[in-house]
């Protein structure tokens, strides 16, 4: 029977600063910083890993990817995953959901079992 993956209750607060340094990949400043303020004033919804993954176009991280490892130890021995930061895609744009933080969380929940709900935080793009 897989584990079950245990969450924190809350994002941990330095992961949005993550989730910006990620952002600032794709966006200026200013769109990085409404949007970061935008996740951090979002509610936990939950969605399966596997939708997430699908959603965001990214292919699964096998378990010898470190990071993954890492998560994949962490559940084993019934330590919480922080929840994930998403930001929405736009279908008619082909424009995927982007995982501002988390992705290697996803993916080791996805191995553990991809009917998994994650909990996460999802905002808009604000630009």
């Amino acid at each position: 029977m897989p584990k079950k993956v245990k969450w924190l209750e809350e994002p941990i607060p330095e992961n949005y600063p993550k989730a910006g340094d990620y952002l600032r990949l794709l966006v200026n400043e200013h769109a990085v910083e409404a949007t970061t303020l935008a996740l951090e004033a979002a509610p936990i919804t939950f969605h399966k890993a596997k939708d997430i993954l699908r959603a965001a176009g990214l292919p699964l991280l096998t378990p010898e990817n470190p990071h993954v490892a890492r998560y994949l130890k962490l559940i084993r021995e019934g330590g919480r995953l922080a929840p994930i930061l998403l930001v929405r895609g736009n279908l008619p744009s082909a424009v995927p959901l982007h995982i501002a933080d988390g992705y290697h969380r996803v993916c080791a929940t996805y191995l553990t079992n991809e009917n998994s709900d994650i909990p996460v935080q999802l905002a808009d793009l604000t630009l």
